[in-house]
């Protein structure tokens, strides 16, 4: 017996992978910056103070990316995508001309991972945002 899937199904399925990419991204990008803090940057005035708030936010938004109803799912993707993409802006001034005073390096501990984590969050999540605002609850 094969059972046939329906478009809606599959788009059901897919709402709900992006969901939890989406997640587990912004958890990933939470505890890099909860990480790098612990390891010295909150000895740093004004990004040790961020790197704590990014972590709390990461955290947080990946629970609200899952258990946000279906009719609020795009804004949380939004918000997710938006904390993403000030993040990754953030990292790229800090390392290119410098951020309240910091100077940061490719070379420094976390900076790829952090960099990639981020730039996936941000497609993922604006992909999960258009398509859920687009497909009504």
């Amino acid at each position: 017996m094969t059972t046939a899937t329906t478009p809606g199904r599959r788009a059901g399925v897919l709402t709900w992978v992006l969901r939890l990419v989406g997640a587990v991204l912004l958890a990933v990008m939470g505890w890099l910056h909860l990480d790098l803090w612990l390891d010295g940057y909150r000895t740093i005035d004004v990004i040790g103070p961020a790197f704590v708030l990014n972590a709390i936010a990461g955290f947080g938004l990946a629970l609200l990316l899952l258990v946000a109803p279906r009719r609020w799912l795009w804004l949380a993707a939004a918000l997710g995508a938006l904390t993403a993409l000030g993040t990754l802006t953030a990292l790229l001034l800090s390392t290119t001309v410098g951020l309240f005073g910091f100077v940061e390096s490719s070379a420094a501990p976390l900076w790829w991972e952090t960099f990639w984590v981020e730039l996936a969050a941000v497609v993922v999540l604006a992909v999960l945002a258009v398509d859920a605002r687009r497909r009504p609850a």
